[in-house]
């Protein structure tokens, strides 16, 4: 017998949370989570299920929920959102090993459940519903569900067939995904397939997943590259992962970035002291981690997407987590490539990180100035780790254009709650 697999998401979850913590019900309730202190532009992270049946869409704006609905506007918390997808991923592991479950996100989980139909003497969907019912019945979240056998029709059987189910569970196997999902459009709701990918099959009049079965696969190959192998297996419903691969995955490579969408729009020098606090919080991670980088790269967008945006990156003769080179290479490139136009993104990465155990020295090292510099960033780092990300800061960060003061109380950018 092939494998079941099981993909469950909690839904609405930011705003089911909310909910719950008022004691309302989610699918009759009006709530968005939004920092509504930002005015009418702020984005809803989440919207209830209540309001999504009046239409109002999921990543939507305050000003786009219409005049006439009323609703509450539930501050984001994130740390509460974290430990109740903590609490929820506990419960999974009262019915289920660790190692047979993935947490894909903070609201959806991959399940290897064939070993334990036989122990509970359920079918798939019974199992589904045991674990969707504990959910509810200890959080008061919703849960759906999608069962498949694979890693890919479990996933496309939540994101699509579920919906359509009363009981808030797909069922997809070979038969059923040809049936149901081969003609299925827009394309785009198909894990994996993004509008790029979307607009290049356009381009060779597919616009499903039975059309990709019937192009050449040279074709799709000349088209795609090597990622044409896995547009061409979900086309036939396959999937080759598990989750022990998934488990013991490493990457042949790593790194560091950061990047955050500013509050408004900023000078070009302004926005240079937004750099300079990104590189410093980044460098004290590589610091902590032990690790070096083999390269840096600079991403800034501006305030008009008309404008391109601007960067470039830079390779180091040898690996390093001197804030002092990293900075000097940033500072490089932002001079050389930033116009002086209103700026609301910066982003940045550290590349090719390698364990800093195999620091490479050479005569012309001022290794006493290294050590100093090194020495400060590790009693920064026990501040930081002992009293709070605020606990030390740099001047640059109390000037007004500043942004760490601010975001080391966020959580995933935003208020940690």
């Amino acid at each position: 017998m092939p494998p079941i697999y099981l993909c469950i998401d909690l839904k609405s979850f930011y705003a089911s949370v909310e909910c719950v913590a008022r004691g309302l019900d989610p699918f009759r309730a009006n709530l968005v989570v939004a920092d509504a202190s930002r005015g009418k532009g702020a984005i809803c992270l989440a919207v209830s299920p209540a309001l999504k049946a009046l239409g109002v869409r999921n990543r939507c704006r305050l000003y786009e929920i219409p005049d006439d609905v009323d609703y509450i506007a539930a501050m984001p918390r994130m740390r509460k959102y974290m430990e109740t997808s903590a609490e929820i991923c506990a419960l999974y592991q009262q019915f289920v090993s660790p190692e047979d479950i993935y947490v894909y996100s903070i609201d959806e989980c991959f399940v290897h459940i064939s070993p334990y139909l036989t122990l509970y003497h359920q079918t798939p969907k019974e199992f589904a519903q045991t674990l969707m019912r504990e959910v509810q019945r200890q959080t008061g979240i919703c849960a759906t569900a999608g069962v498949g056998t694979n890693l890919f029709l479990c996933k496309i059987a939540l994101d699509i067939t579920a919906k359509h189910a009363d009981d808030h569970i797909g069922v997809l196997d070979d038969e059923s995904f040809r049936q149901k999902i081969w003609h299925h459009r827009p394309i785009t709701d198909i894990w994996g397939i993004g509008r790029g990918t979307a607009r290049r099959l356009a381009a060779l009049g597919v616009y499903d997943l039975h059309g990709v079965t019937q192009l050449p696969e040279s074709c799709l190959y000349k088209a795609f590259g090597v990622n044409a192998q896995y547009l061409i297996d979900h086309a036939y419903g396959r999937e080759s992962s598990t989750l022990g691969q998934i488990h013991a995955y490493k990457p042949k490579s790593t790194s560091l970035s950061n990047s955050q969408i500013l509050f408004s729009d900023y000078t070009r020098d302004n926005a240079y002291v937004v750099l300079r606090e990104m590189v410093d919080a980044l460098v004290l991670k590589l610091v902590e981690q032990n690790q070096l980088t083999h390269g840096v790269s600079l991403f800034v967008g501006y305030s008009k997407d008309s404008d391109p945006p601007s960067g470039g990156s830079h390779r180091f003769e040898k690996p390093t987590d001197s804030f002092r080179v990293i900075m000097a290479a940033f500072d490089s490139i932002y001079r050389r490539t930033v116009l002086d136009k209103p700026i609301r993104r910066v982003g940045i990465a550290f590349q090719e990180l390698s364990s800093g155990d195999n620091r490479q020295l050479s005569l012309f090292d001022d290794l006493p100035a290294q050590q100093k510099e090194r020495d400060l960033q590790l009693s920064r780092i026990f501040i930081k780790n002992k009293f709070g990300k605020n606990a030390v800061l740099k001047g640059l960060s109390y000037t007004e254009a500043g942004t760490a003061r601010l975001r080391n109380k966020l959580i995933g950018g935003h208020n940690g709650g």
